[in-house]
């Protein structure tokens, strides 16, 4: 019996190879199927306060995307309507930087990090029941907040924050409370 690994061969890539290294210049010019590339997971650098906002860093940590958790979008029930901050604004962590009202309750949005509030989902405006449909969504149509910003500071402060699987223990251990 022959192992896995020998059975998944690509179509005997060395053929395939020794015709394309054949064929003429011409033909191979315009010819990206024999490309070698790799595909990493691309995993979020993202982090939760314990007031249920997160906090997603790009790749090089100079700015961020801040938003209220799916678990706070449940709790708040149908939003109606989102108070979003001002761009340009300096932070803190911990600063109220928003508001977010639903049919049950207000609360707050506080700033998971510091930094600088350079744009605003305005689209929420329009549309605040976006948070409840996509609250953990940064794409252009997202639930997303503001985007930030981020310094030295921001991320000392963000590196104190939970991580996924803290946050879901976090969550658990306050909803039985």
């Amino acid at each position: 019996m022959a192992s896995i690994a020998r059975c998944i061969r690509a179509a005997r890539p060395a053929t395939t190879l020794s015709a394309f290294a054949r064929a003429p210049a011409a033909r191979r010019a315009g010819f990206n199927a024999v490309r070698a590339f790799s595909v990493t997971a691309c995993s979020p650098i993202r982090k939760y306060t314990k007031d249920h906002e997160w906090v997603d860093l790009n790749a090089d940590k100079t700015s961020g995307v801040i938003g209220i958790s799916e678990y706070a979008a449940e709790a708040l029930g149908d939003v109606v309507y989102v108070e979003l901050p001002e761009e340009g604004k300096v932070v803190k962590q911990g600063d109220a930087i928003g508001a977010v009202e639903s049919v049950k309750s207000a609360a707050d949005i506080n700033a998971p990090i510091a930094g600088k509030i350079t744009h605003v989902n305005t689209g929420l405006e329009e549309k605040p029941g976006t948070i409840n449909q996509v609250p953990e969504d940064d794409s252009a149509g997202g639930g997303w907040i503001a985007k930030i910003e981020v310094d030295e500071a921001s991320i000392k402060d963000f590196e104190g924050l939970m991580d996924a699987e803290e946050y879901k223990t976090f969550t658990a251990t306050e909803a039985d409370h």
